[in-house]
């Protein structure tokens, strides 16, 4: 259902049952899926896929050029999968010759004023608080939570059902199943209120802490406490998950916290 005050480029895709506000603006080689529901005033550039069922609310600018000066004009994308919701003002710039896409999940959730840069890759069920800006070619794992306030560096990894708290800035990368605070962003303990609420049992959160009581607590390097978890933890799949995430991590993950030093160590 399109508004005579909307514009749909004739070659944008719209599937019939979407329904477009008023003072919509939306160009050549887009893609909009089934009951997705477009708020008025909002911008879609070209080169944005959007799935079924999603809701982007006024003000939202998605696809625009990356702010990033080694961009050349490539032919992108940002790709939006279905049930997600983008609030009010949101931006999500498309991608570069690095990757082509800003790929956003099934299921998420963009609070107002979100800022997504060009190459970001953000699996399914991620929230983003009010104002979380992140930089480009960062990639999130389903379930994380960032909190409002929240920014994020270029090339970070921040990994699945991890939580940070509001305000927080991200130079490092986030574990999974990790809670991360303060200044400079360190370990919080583990986010089990979230693993809870997602059908982890007691015993597998008390697995997770004993994976993360050897990395950031019982005073090793990471190498060390690699080795160690290697060599006396059993294999499970969040074992290995944990372990391969820092493995290939490039930017080295986040510390641990004395509480007695007061800071990052």
């Amino acid at each position: 259902m399109n508004q005579p005050l909307a514009y749909v480029h004739p070659q944008a895709r719209v599937a019939k049952n979407a329904v477009i506000e008023p003072f919509v603006n939306i160009e050549r080689n887009v893609e909009i899926g089934e009951a997705t529901w477009i708020g008025s005033n909002v911008t879609i550039m070209e080169g944005v896929r959007i799935g079924n069922n999603c809701k982007i609310f006024p003000g939202a600018v998605i696809g625009a050029i990356p702010q990033d000066l080694k961009y050349a004009g490539e032919d992108t994308t940002v790709e939006i999968g279905d049930n997600t919701t983008v609030r009010e003002f949101v931006t999500i710039n498309r991608g570069t010759k690095e990757s082509m896409k800003t790929s956003i999940g099934k299921n998420c959730l963009l609070m107002a004023y979100v800022h997504i840069a060009h190459d970001c890759y953000l699996e399914d069920r991620v929230i983003l608080g009010n104002a979380v800006n992140l930089a480009g070619h960062i990639t999130i794992g389903e379930y994380a939570t960032l909190s409002g306030l929240t920014a994020v560096h270029q090339f970070v990894k921040i990994g699945a059902h991890s939580f940070i708290s509001g305000g927080s800035l991200v130079r490092k990368d986030v574990p999974p199943y990790t809670k991360a605070a303060r200044e400079p962003l360190s370990y919080a303990g583990v986010n089990s209120i979230g693993l809870r609420r997602r059908g982890f049992t007691n015993e597998k959160i008390i697995e997770i802490q004993d994976i993360y009581r050897q990395i950031f607590i019982k005073g090793y390097n990471v190498s060390q406490a690699v080795r160690f978890i290697e060599a006396n933890m059993p294999t499970s799949f969040e074992r290995d998950e944990i372990l391969t995430f820092i493995a290939q991590s490039t930017r080295g993950i986040m510390k641990g916290y004395s509480r007695y030093a007061g800071n990052a160590q």
